[in-house]
């Protein structure tokens, strides 16, 4: 085991959460490593759906321009319903004014991480490290003192004063930690498929449910990306049936798509993605803390996880660079723990809109989802929300909670001109 060295903050994780707070901490001067256990960003199937909340945050970083020059496509329609009906449909263009943003950005992950990084890399005190994979926490007694990792060159130690896990919904740090989420529970795994997309199709993203089955359809410029719900645990049933059994129930559920299911021809085309839902009952241990999917697994519902763990890192950057950037002056710093009750601040503070939009993934899921593969139901709204008065006010709730976030954050970080030294 080598010792690496030091840094004032440890993130484990180069995901939206862990490269957003590595950049929002290195702007404040706060000197921060980001581990990264692949080599690139280029993964299929992470999520890309950046809400109106996250590209509001991206402009106050001055990114907007940028953001504006990746290729991208906006989507402003949001339509979901059966073969027959629309149930919900919301157009984001006519969102309240106090919003700058009216849209959802599909932007791929790994564009995204990269904008972020490129940002980041302007400040002396970021430091990015690919296929640096975390071992486990470096312990003090009760407290977390850094991180061990390893990568091409051998197991390295890395001192911090306070560590981050941002390293997915299986977080290895957090585990090490012993922190347990509560499993909230879901009816529904995921099949993601990718069919072409032709002049003339609709825009925007439209959901389809029928008695049984549900798909939605992403429209990505080129291809529709759709996800093909199935009932927990049924992936194996699925493939047994056979290719051809699935592209007729996408045929029959999605009839726009009908005419181009034969290019589902191979099961290496037809990605799986294990829903989950949970959350930590605490974030934090003394010189710990847990953020994004490390401590909330979101549904894919609505598309919020990557928005929500951006928020978390905006949230925990606010509250706790100035402590940080304060603690690099103190020459023990890492022989003490920053005060926890300041880190315990960042899940006081994300909880509200954590816990809201997680009650509303497990009422759909309750009310909708599981009803439609359980039971075989055609879903249906109460009268009142099958109205057009209803319909809007069912929209306009969907994209509050969902699209611009119950508590949407901002950037009260400071930009700082520092040296590498602090």
């Amino acid at each position: 085991m080598t010792v690496e060295g030091t840094t004032t903050c440890a993130v484990s994780g180069g995901g939206p959460a862990g490269i957003m707070l590595g950049l929002l901490l290195a702007r404040a001067g706060v000197e921060v490593t980001v581990l990264e256990k692949h080599r690139d960003f280029l993964r299929d199937f992470r999520g890309d759906t950046v809400h109106p909340s996250t590209l509001e945050l991206l402009d106050e970083l001055g990114l907007a321009e940028a953001l504006e020059a990746l290729p991208h496509r906006k989507l402003t329609t949001v339509r979901m319903g059966t073969r027959d009906r629309a149930l919900v449909e919301a157009d984001l263009g006519l969102s309240s004014s106090r919003y700058r943003y009216h849209h959802i950005a599909m932007i791929p992950q790994w564009d995204f991480l990269d904008l972020l990084v490129a940002h980041a890399r302007r400040y002396p005190t970021f430091r990015l490290l690919m296929g640096a994979e975390t071992l486990g926490p470096i312990r003090q007694g009760p407290a977390v003192r850094g991180l061990r990792y390893r990568d091409a060159d051998g197991e390295h130690e890395l001192r911090a004063v306070l560590t981050v896990a941002a390293d997915g919904r299986r977080s290895d740090l957090r585990a090490a930690a012993g922190m347990v989420p509560r499993e909230l529970g879901a009816p529904m795994d995921v099949l993601w498929l990718r069919l072409s997309r032709r002049p003339g199709d609709r825009e925007g993203v439209a959901g389809f449910l029928g008695k049984g089955e549900m798909a939605a359809a992403v429209d990505r410029g080129d291809y529709w990306q759709v996800a093909f719900v199935i009932p927990k645990g049924s992936r194996e049933k699925v493939r047994a049936q056979g290719l051809e059994t699935l592209r007729g129930r996408v045929a029959a559920l999605v009839p726009m798509l009908a005419d181009r299911v034969h290019e589902l021809d191979d099961w290496e085309k037809v990605a799986f993605l294990e829903v989950g839902l949970d959350r930590l009952p605490r974030w934090d241990r003394p010189g710990l803390l847990a953020i994004g999917d490390a401590a909330h697994t979101m549904s894919p519902i609505g598309g919020v996880g990557i928005n929500l763990a951006v928020q978390d890192a905006v949230a925990a950057a606010n509250l706790l660079a100035g402590p940080l950037y304060r603690a690099q002056a103190d020459p023990r710093r890492f022989e003490r723990t920053l005060d926890p009750l300041l880190v315990r601040r960042v899940q006081r503070r994300r909880s509200l809109p954590t816990v809201g939009t997680q009650l509303v993934q497990q009422l759909v899921q309750r009310r909708v989802i599981g009803r439609v593969l359980d039971e075989g139901e055609e879903p249906q709204l109460p009268a009142l929300l099958g109205t057009p008065l209803g319909s809007r006010l069912l929209s306009r709730v969907f994209a509050r909670i969902m699209l611009y976030g119950l508590l949407p954050e901002h950037v009260r970080t400071p930009e700082r001109t520092v040296s590498s030294g602090g």
